[in-house]
């Protein structure tokens, strides 16, 4: 028997598409998702099976300038997840975007013992012509062990970079895996619950707004048949607190609603949700409260 099981960290800037292409592969919503920058905070491990392989992949939030306390946190998760015991590590790049410039923000990151595999996300939003040239360009001055086109939001080629990984995973001659085969991530469904109602509110509110926001869950009753979860949610001033309740509470109605339907759909189960906002000034910039709101790689 031949088994393959080892780590692969995924980088790229913000907006390449790495949550979504995580998401593709594990089969399950381990990442959140949205149009906006610095939608990840977090390291999040997503974890492949099948019958004679274990691949857990490590998600990192994109890269982007510091400016808070909470960004420096966001940089030393990226640190910690490159840098460590890492087989393979994917740099992710947006095809609709100059594609040389891109890697050369990327090139040399990394622990140069790991395999590199560069790839080419969102095919699907550009064309051909657009890519050959660029991507002749790279096979002459890109160094890594592999170069792949693919389509995260559509599938295409993922099954390819899943081929690809193996080859440079350690081979065992019993079936060696890290995690239980029906575990897909390290987060557990309180944090994975909270993590929803934040990118609903990235979805749903303007820019300033969301990447001011914090999400707690202080309540998580699974002892009746329907699950009872409260949460709160920090915003940095008392304007975005009007902004996020809305009108006649119309807006937080809203968040509410979709992100209850989302968590119920993550735990296949009847679920009831309570927000409440709350205002904590500047909690980006203070490492106690950024501590409190789980923002701490520090044991």
């Amino acid at each position: 028997m031949e088994f393959k099981c080892g780590y692969v960290t995924i980088i790229g800037n913000t907006n390449v598409g790495k949550s979504t292409l995580i998401n593709r592969i594990v089969g399950e919503k381990v990442a959140i998702v949205s149009p906006k920058a610095q939608t990840s905070r977090d390291n999040t491990i997503g974890i492949y099976n099948d019958d004679n392989s274990q691949i857990i992949f490590i998600d990192t939030p994109g890269y982007h300038k510091t400016e808070h306390k909470l960004d420096e946190y966001m940089q030393e998760n990226i640190d910690n997840a490159i840098n460590g015991d890492v087989n393979v590590l994917i740099y992710v790049i947006d095809g609709k975007k100059p594609l040389v410039e891109q890697y050369e923000k990327l090139a040399n990151k990394g622990d140069k013992r790991s395999k590199k595999i560069l790839v080419i996300n969102k095919i699907d939003e550009t064309t051909f012509e657009r890519l050959y040239p660029q991507l002749a360009r790279l096979n002459e001055i890109a160094k890594v062990d592999e170069i792949l086109p693919l389509s995260a939001f559509k599938g295409k080629n993922v099954d390819v970079l899943i081929d690809m990984i193996k080859k440079y995973l350690p081979t065992y001659d019993y079936e060696m895996r890290y995690y239980p085969v029906d575990q897909f991530t390290d987060k557990n469904v309180r944090f994975l619950s909270a993590e929803i109602i934040r990118e609903k509110v990235l979805l749903l509110y303007n820019e300033e707004i969301p990447h001011g926001v914090a999400v707690q869950i202080t309540q998580f009753d699974e002892s009746e048949e329907v699950i009872k979860i409260s949460a709160d949610i920090y915003c940095e001033k008392d304007s975005h607190k009007m902004i996020l309740i809305g009108k006649q509470g119309e807006a937080i109605k809203k968040l509410s609603t979709i992100s209850r339907i989302a968590i119920e759909k993550m735990l296949d189960a009847r679920v009831y949700l309570d927000l409440f906002i709350k205002v904590k000034p500047n909690w980006r910039v203070d490492n106690l409260i950024l501590s409190e709101f789980g923002y701490s790689n520090k044991d």
